[in-house]
Formats: structure tokens, sequence, C-alpha cells
């Protein structure tokens, strides 16, 4: 499903590249952790996924696409097969807990009606449909990251991606979203997660990648963080 091909990527006035020589493949219905020391290069990697960035060199291939090579006014389209999860959850305080779930839906031209659908069903997914009128900003950080998730999903993406998911929560929040991409990932979608949550990789033993200086390092199924916390 998804394939980095001789991938590297150096970002203007860099003394090194950010990163180099990077060959991956991720098959349909993985669930993949990425770990490495900070500054490694995996945020990098995981906006390559979504077109957040550019590959200096190499391909980036979803479905044998090369979506590094896509026209800027298919980008989201690209995006509507995706599903990507913040550290700092990027939600709409003053809006609602729906509407920041159907603002996913309502940039693109899904229906009203479509929307009333998906919506409920998608926060009953993550166990905030009591949550449907309040405001984000209302929240606590636990709750505001099962928004983001929610509004990750609601579309049903192939590709859930999520950079430090648990980077802000404490370690029963931590292991509730843990829970939810692992549901997420049960029902068919590939999900792919940069972390140093040392302790929920060595617990749930998926795919492990690690990244180190811009280079794949190693790459283990049933892997350990294999750093210090």
């Amino acid at each position: 499903m998804i394939q980095f091909v001789n991938v590297a990527k150096t970002y203007p006035n860099a003394h090194s590249p950010s990163l180099n020589g990077i060959n991956l493949s991720i098959g349909r219905g993985e669930f993949v952790f990425v770990v490495g020391p900070s500054g490694a290069g995996k945020s990098t990697l995981m906006k390559l996924l979504y077109r957040e960035e550019l590959p200096s060199t190499g391909k980036v291939l979803l479905d044998g696409k090369d979506i590094s090579r896509l026209r800027d006014s298919d980008v989201p389209y690209l995006r509507r097969q995706l599903g990507v999860i913040f550290q700092d959850f990027k939600l709409l305080p003053e809006r609602t807990v729906f509407e920041n779930v159907a603002f996913a839906l309502e940039c693109t031209d899904v229906s009203r009606r479509e929307i009333l659908r998906r919506v409920p069903a998608s926060l009953e997914l993550v166990g905030l449909r009591h949550k449907t009128h309040s405001r984000a900003s209302e929240l606590s950080g636990g709750e505001q990251q099962r928004v983001a998730v929610a509004r990750a999903i609601v579309r049903n993406p192939v590709l859930v991606v999520a950079d430090e998911p648990t980077g802000n929560l404490d370690p029963e929040n931590s292991w509730a979203i843990m829970k939810l991409l692992t549901d997420i990932n049960k029902m068919g979608a590939t999900v792919v997660v940069a972390t140093h949550a040392k302790n929920i990789v060595n617990d749930m033993k998926k795919r492990v990648v690690a990244i180190e200086r811009g280079r794949v390092a190693r790459d283990e199924e049933r892997g350990t963080y294999g750093y210090e916390s």
C-alpha cells in the first residue's frame, strides 16, 4: 500500500538531510510504530505520507501512485482517503464536538444527510456521543484527542497517520487512544503511528520501524521501542 523508494528530504539551510535513502514498504491493513530519537526524521516521514512535505528525491507511493507528483489541485482528493491525528489535536475550540468532526466532511461536499449519519456513528465509536453539543474548549485533553480521532475516521479512511497522538496525554488516556487505533486497524484501516511512548510500543508488540539520523535503522515484526525514555 505504502512505499518509500530511495526517499531523501533536505530542508532549506539545513546542514544535513532530515531523511536520507529511505526504502520502506507498509502493506494494507498493517499497524506500524515509527520510533527513534528526537530529530531523527519521524515527523518528516509522516508529513510525506499526507503530502504536507515533498521529498527532495525519491518516490512516495500510495497504492502504486506517486503522491509526491500529484498536482496541488489533486492533493485534497488524496487526503479524503486519509485520517491524520496530531499531538496538539488541532480542533476549533469554540465549535462543538459535532461541528469539529463534521468539518472534515463539509470540506469534501458530503451531503448534510450523510453528515448527520456519519458524525454520530464516529462519536459513538470513540465514546463521545454524550459530548456532541459541548464546545471543544470545554473538554479534557483525553476527550479532545478522542474528538481528533473521530474527525480522522469519519471519512472511513484507508490510512490513518498519527504523529505523537499520546504526547500530551496521561497514561490512562494514552492507552484509550491506542485501543481506538487498534479497533480502527481491525476494521481494515492501515495505521502508522510515530511515538516516543516506550511502554505502549513494548506492550503492543506491533511492527516497529526505527528511524535514526534520517535512515531506517531497524524494522522488526513484533518489535520493541529500543531506546531509553
